[in-house]
Protein backbone atom coordinates (compact mmCIF):
# COMPACT_ATOMS: atom_id res chain seq x y z
CA UNK A 1 0.00 0.00 0.00
CA UNK A 2 1.26 3.86 -0.53
CA UNK A 3 2.19 5.70 1.62
CA UNK A 4 0.30 9.10 2.36
CA UNK A 5 2.31 12.10 2.41
CA UNK A 6 1.42 15.41 3.84
CA UNK A 7 1.90 17.99 1.75
CA UNK A 8 2.23 21.95 3.50
CA UNK A 9 -0.95 23.90 2.95
CA UNK A 10 -1.24 25.15 -0.88
CA UNK A 11 -2.97 28.22 -1.81
CA UNK A 12 -6.54 27.90 -3.06
CA UNK A 13 -6.82 28.36 -6.72
CA UNK A 14 -9.48 30.74 -7.95
CA UNK A 15 -10.72 31.13 -11.75
CA UNK A 16 -9.61 34.58 -11.76
CA UNK A 17 -13.25 36.59 -10.84
CA UNK A 18 -11.24 37.36 -7.63
CA UNK A 19 -8.94 40.59 -7.05
CA UNK A 20 -5.36 40.06 -6.47
CA UNK A 21 -4.32 40.11 -2.88
CA UNK A 22 -3.22 43.29 -1.50
CA UNK A 23 0.51 44.36 -1.37
CA UNK A 24 1.92 45.50 1.92
CA UNK A 25 2.58 49.29 1.57
CA UNK A 26 0.84 50.02 -1.81
CA UNK A 27 -2.60 52.06 -1.18
CA UNK A 28 -5.17 49.87 -2.90
CA UNK A 29 -7.94 51.97 -5.40
CA UNK A 30 -11.34 49.87 -5.30
CA UNK A 31 -12.24 48.60 -8.70
CA UNK A 32 -14.49 51.02 -10.63
CA UNK A 33 -18.00 49.86 -10.60
CA UNK A 34 -21.25 50.38 -13.19
CA UNK A 35 -24.89 48.99 -11.61
CA UNK A 36 -27.71 49.52 -14.12
CA UNK A 37 -30.62 50.45 -11.62
CA UNK A 38 -33.52 51.03 -14.05
CA UNK A 39 -34.71 51.34 -17.42
CA UNK A 40 -37.36 52.51 -18.68
CA UNK A 41 -39.33 54.23 -21.56
CA UNK A 42 -39.66 58.48 -20.70
CA UNK A 43 -41.49 59.58 -23.83
CA UNK A 44 -42.92 57.79 -26.74
CA UNK A 45 -44.80 59.51 -29.79
CA UNK A 46 -46.18 57.32 -32.98
CA UNK A 47 -48.01 58.98 -35.33
CA UNK A 48 -49.48 57.57 -38.71
CA UNK A 49 -51.63 60.52 -40.28
CA UNK A 50 -52.19 58.72 -43.27
CA UNK A 51 -53.69 55.40 -41.79
CA UNK A 52 -55.80 53.14 -42.60
CA UNK A 53 -54.60 53.78 -46.90
CA UNK A 54 -50.69 54.19 -46.23
CA UNK A 55 -51.45 50.56 -44.56
CA UNK A 56 -52.77 49.40 -47.95
CA UNK A 57 -50.29 50.47 -50.27
CA UNK A 58 -46.42 51.24 -49.72
CA UNK A 59 -46.58 54.53 -52.28
CA UNK A 60 -43.86 55.71 -54.50
CA UNK A 61 -40.01 56.20 -52.96
CA UNK A 62 -40.56 55.48 -49.49
CA UNK A 63 -37.88 57.18 -47.41
CA UNK A 64 -36.33 56.44 -43.88
CA UNK A 65 -35.05 59.33 -41.80
CA UNK A 66 -33.16 57.74 -38.56
CA UNK A 67 -31.80 60.67 -36.25
CA UNK A 68 -29.95 59.39 -32.32
CA UNK A 69 -28.55 61.78 -29.97
CA UNK A 70 -26.89 60.79 -26.20
CA UNK A 71 -27.87 62.45 -23.19
CA UNK A 72 -26.46 62.71 -19.32
CA UNK A 73 -26.99 64.31 -16.68
CA UNK A 74 -26.52 63.48 -12.52
CA UNK A 75 -28.71 62.58 -10.18
CA UNK A 76 -27.65 62.11 -6.20
CA UNK A 77 -25.64 58.94 -4.83
CA UNK A 78 -23.08 58.46 -8.19
CA UNK A 79 -26.48 57.83 -9.63
CA UNK A 80 -26.67 59.37 -13.41
CA UNK A 81 -29.51 59.32 -15.88
CA UNK A 82 -28.45 58.46 -19.76
CA UNK A 83 -31.42 59.21 -22.38
CA UNK A 84 -31.53 57.65 -25.70
CA UNK A 85 -33.36 59.95 -27.89
CA UNK A 86 -34.37 58.54 -31.46
CA UNK A 87 -36.56 60.34 -34.03
CA UNK A 88 -37.75 58.52 -36.71
CA UNK A 89 -39.24 60.08 -40.20
CA UNK A 90 -40.87 57.50 -42.46
CA UNK A 91 -42.39 58.80 -45.80
CA UNK A 92 -42.97 58.40 -49.47
CA UNK A 93 -44.16 60.78 -52.14
CA UNK A 94 -47.36 61.03 -50.99
CA UNK A 95 -46.28 62.79 -47.80
CA UNK A 96 -45.77 60.96 -44.39
CA UNK A 97 -45.91 57.33 -43.70
CA UNK A 98 -45.57 57.66 -39.74
CA UNK A 99 -43.35 59.52 -37.21
CA UNK A 100 -41.83 58.00 -33.94
CA UNK A 101 -40.21 59.98 -31.13
CA UNK A 102 -39.01 57.88 -28.24
CA UNK A 103 -36.61 58.93 -25.75
CA UNK A 104 -35.22 55.70 -23.64
CA UNK A 105 -34.28 56.44 -20.32
CA UNK A 106 -31.27 54.32 -17.97
CA UNK A 107 -30.66 55.40 -14.47
CA UNK A 108 -27.21 54.44 -14.03
CA UNK A 109 -24.63 54.10 -10.85
CA UNK A 110 -21.60 54.65 -11.00
CA UNK A 111 -18.29 54.25 -8.19
CA UNK A 112 -15.08 54.71 -8.70
CA UNK A 113 -14.85 55.60 -12.19
CA UNK A 114 -12.14 58.14 -12.72
CA UNK A 115 -12.99 61.46 -13.75
CA UNK A 116 -11.20 60.79 -16.85
CA UNK A 117 -13.14 58.19 -18.08
CA UNK A 118 -16.87 59.54 -16.85
CA UNK A 119 -18.05 61.14 -20.01
CA UNK A 120 -17.05 57.96 -22.28
CA UNK A 121 -18.46 55.55 -19.97
CA UNK A 122 -21.87 58.08 -19.91
CA UNK A 123 -21.97 58.22 -23.66
CA UNK A 124 -20.58 55.49 -24.96
CA UNK A 125 -20.68 52.71 -22.42
CA UNK A 126 -24.07 53.20 -21.12
CA UNK A 127 -26.14 54.20 -24.10
CA UNK A 128 -24.48 50.61 -25.50
CA UNK A 129 -26.27 48.53 -22.67
CA UNK A 130 -29.32 50.46 -23.33
CA UNK A 131 -29.64 50.21 -27.23
CA UNK A 132 -31.55 46.53 -27.27
CA UNK A 133 -34.25 47.65 -25.54
CA UNK A 134 -34.78 50.66 -26.88
CA UNK A 135 -34.68 48.81 -30.53
CA UNK A 136 -36.92 46.20 -28.95
CA UNK A 137 -39.66 49.12 -28.47
CA UNK A 138 -39.11 50.67 -31.56
CA UNK A 139 -39.92 47.28 -33.50
CA UNK A 140 -42.72 46.76 -31.14
CA UNK A 141 -44.19 50.56 -31.60
CA UNK A 142 -43.89 50.08 -35.20
CA UNK A 143 -45.30 46.73 -35.62
CA UNK A 144 -48.18 47.68 -33.45
CA UNK A 145 -48.69 50.30 -35.93
CA UNK A 146 -49.78 48.36 -38.66
CA UNK A 147 -45.80 48.13 -40.96
CA UNK A 148 -43.64 45.76 -40.90
CA UNK A 149 -41.11 45.75 -37.70
CA UNK A 150 -38.27 48.54 -37.52
CA UNK A 151 -35.12 46.57 -36.99
CA UNK A 152 -32.16 49.24 -35.99
CA UNK A 153 -29.02 48.54 -37.08
CA UNK A 154 -26.51 48.48 -33.85
CA UNK A 155 -24.78 51.61 -32.96
CA UNK A 156 -21.15 51.72 -32.49
CA UNK A 157 -21.55 54.77 -29.65
CA UNK A 158 -17.69 55.04 -29.50
CA UNK A 159 -17.43 55.90 -33.28
CA UNK A 160 -20.04 58.51 -32.72
CA UNK A 161 -17.90 60.15 -29.40
CA UNK A 162 -14.75 60.33 -30.82
CA UNK A 163 -16.99 61.93 -34.02
CA UNK A 164 -18.78 64.21 -31.81
CA UNK A 165 -15.83 65.55 -29.62
CA UNK A 166 -13.73 65.70 -32.55
CA UNK A 167 -16.58 67.83 -34.09
CA UNK A 168 -16.53 70.19 -30.69
CA UNK A 169 -12.65 70.35 -30.93
CA UNK A 170 -12.73 71.60 -34.14
CA UNK A 171 -15.63 74.14 -33.25
CA UNK A 172 -13.37 75.48 -30.70
CA UNK A 173 -10.37 75.86 -32.56
CA UNK A 174 -12.54 77.58 -35.11
CA UNK A 175 -14.19 79.95 -33.11
CA UNK A 176 -12.70 83.81 -33.29
CA UNK A 177 -10.85 84.77 -30.27
CA UNK A 178 -12.26 88.06 -28.58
Amino acid sequence: MAKKTEKPAEKAKTNGDEPPAPQAGVPQQEAAQLNVLAQYVKDLSFESPAAPQSLQAPGQNPQLQVSVNVGAGPRPDDVYEVTLNVEVHAKNDAGVIYNVELAYGGLFRLRNVPANLLQPVLFVDCPTLLFPFLRRVLADVTRDGGFPPLMLDPIDFGRLYTQNLARAQGQAEAAPMN
